[in-house]
């Protein structure tokens, strides 16, 4: 049996029984397209222990592969040779015996409250050729800073999901397909009102709470890159949106925010994933450490 074949029957199995996102079917068919390459397998009948391990190998040594990365691929192609095995096109998983490398540790990077505030002020007062993009964009940065939300979360929202006057917003299908609600701030509430006030003079009638340009259309995930890139370059700063993400996390602890509810805000399944950011800031560290009950002694 072809193993591309069998490829697209488990990426429509994850789409229509598992419910997955289009970025993790993305990664699976990077992952077993890479495999395939690597190994020159065409039939899942040519999958065994000595190629797979071999693929594993020189991802390490010859393509200098981060743990990560190996990890990566390691839990993707665990599960897809796991389902071959279901469907009876394979009698062993040659993923079981490989070993993964240690996770390496590593404080999310972020921006500080200066830096952040100079990333916002440069996005608004760039040179746009109209007050639509000026608008548009400061609030894009806006809610990626003072909500933390993922790239496609903020693509996701739709124009009802925003309720300005309760100062909430609603995050359809987040990661692990979860709805939550993420609280907004009076100042960000601002922002977001000066957008809409452009958007309805410019007739956007998009169902997509942030609007292209151009098109009455949803703002797509190639015009954020472009968008990004672009602020990157004038701006002088080296940043990704998840870095925005960090950076949202790491000021609200910072602000006094609980680890509780910050989980909440984040969308994190297990509030051991959000313990990371109480590492990450030394302005907090260097608050609590003033605690200490003998700092008095001298």
């Amino acid at each position: 049996m072809d193993i591309k074949i069998l490829l697209e029957r488990f990426c429509d199995y994850l789409t229509s029984i598992k419910g997955y996102s289009k970025d993790t079917i993305r990664r699976y068919r990077y992952v077993v397209g890479n495999y395939c390459r690597m190994m020159k397998v065409l039939e899942i009948n040519q999958v065994n222990d000595n190629n797979v391990q071999e693929m594993f190998y020189k991802g390490r040594t010859e393509r200098n592969w981060s743990a990560n990365t190996f990890i990566v691929h390691h839990k993707s192609l665990l599960v897809f040779f796991r389902w071959c095995m279901k469907q009876g096109y394979l009698d062993k998983n040659p993923i079981i015996e490989i070993e993964k490398p240690r996770l390496e540790k590593k404080l999310p990077t972020k921006l500080n409250k200066q830096t952040a505030l100079k990333l916002l002020e440069i996005v608004y007062n760039y040179p746009y050729e109209n007050n639509f993009l000026r608008y548009r964009n400061h609030a894009i940065f806006s809610t990626f800073i003072f909500t933390g939300l993922r790239k496609q979360e903020l693509l996701n929202l739709k124009y009802m999901d925003v309720d300005i006057e309760n100062l909430t917003i609603f995050v359809r299908q987040g990661k692990g397909n979860k709805d939550r609600i993420v609280p907004m701030s009076y100042t960000l509430a601002q922002t977001l009102k000066k957008y809409l006030d452009e958007r309805r003079r410019m007739n956007k009638t998009n169902p997509e709470f942030f609007s292209s340009s151009r098109e009455n259309m949803g703002f797509t995930d190639n015009g954020l890159k472009k968008l990004v890139d672009q602020v990157r370059l004038v701006s002088d700063m080296k940043f990704s949106v998840h870095k925005l993400r960090h950076t949202f996390a790491t000021l609200m602890l910072e602000g006094g925010c609980d680890i509780y509810s910050l989980s909440k805000m984040m969308g994190h399944s297990d509030i051991k994933t959000t313990t990371i950011y109480l590492s990450a800031s030394a302005d907090l560290l260097r608050s609590q450490i003033t605690k200490h009950p003998l700092n008095d002694l001298i």
